[in-house]
């Protein structure tokens, strides 16, 4: 397995593709391309848990971020989350886009409740 950084195997696939998907779409002022972690499907016993039962997920993974907003001067301001960031997102909104079959959200940097520190 070859090593890059600190990345290898499933994990370097896994950033290199949200990289790829960064470059086909690029959110525009200070909107935020984030892609939803998947719920838990099994609890800590190991039962399985239908799907109807699992409730909404509201934390997620930058994947894009634009270039930011203007201020009143027409002076940039830059979004406040990176490209790889984990996210708290709001349980409703967001706009859906799938890309290769997976879901991704596209929100505005104010709608963002809060970043989650490493």
């Amino acid at each position: 397995v070859e090593v890059v950084g600190e990345l290898s195997g499933p994990e370097f696939r896994e950033v290199s593709q949200r990289a790829s998907i960064a470059r086909r779409l690029v959110p525009l002022f200070d909107r935020v391309l984030v892609e939803r972690f998947v719920a838990e499907t099994k609890s800590k016993g190991g039962i399985m848990i239908p799907e109807k039962a699992l409730g909404k997920v509201h934390s997620g993974t930058v994947v894009a971020v634009g270039p930011g907003s203007r201020n009143d001067k027409g002076e940039p301001v830059p979004t406040s989350v990176q490209t790889g960031d984990k996210v708290l997102l709001p349980e409703y909104g967001g706009t859906k886009v799938e890309i290769e079959d997976k879901e991704y959200f596209i929100f505005r940097d104010s709608e963002i409740l809060g970043k989650w520190e490493n």
